[in-house]
């Protein structure tokens, strides 16, 4: 029997992650359709309301010191990472 622990992102993590997803799929509706106002006016409800809090929280991640955020990436995605260079 196996347990599996479910690791959250943080707050900050939440924030730039969903503002990643919603630009990509929002650049990709610009490609397919580029004259589309509804995706204008999401793209620029994003820039308007929410951009300045989201690069308030990137700063804040690439903030992180490294062996902070070699440990998270480890955490979060199940796997040790090995240092730079070569094998432990």
């Amino acid at each position: 029997m196996s347990t599996t622990t479910t690791t959250r992102l943080d707050a900050d993590e939440e924030r730039v992650t969903r503002a990643q997803r919603l630009l990509i799929g929002l650049g990709a509706a610009l490609v397919h359709r580029p004259f589309d106002t509804a995706t204008h006016d999401r793209l620029l409800r994003f820039l308007t309301e929410d951009a300045a809090t989201v690069l308030a929280s990137l700063e804040l991640l690439r903030q992180r010191p490294e062996t902070e955020l070699h440990e998270r990436i480890a955490e979060l995605s199940g796997h040790r990472l090995l240092p730079a260079g070569g094998a432990a």
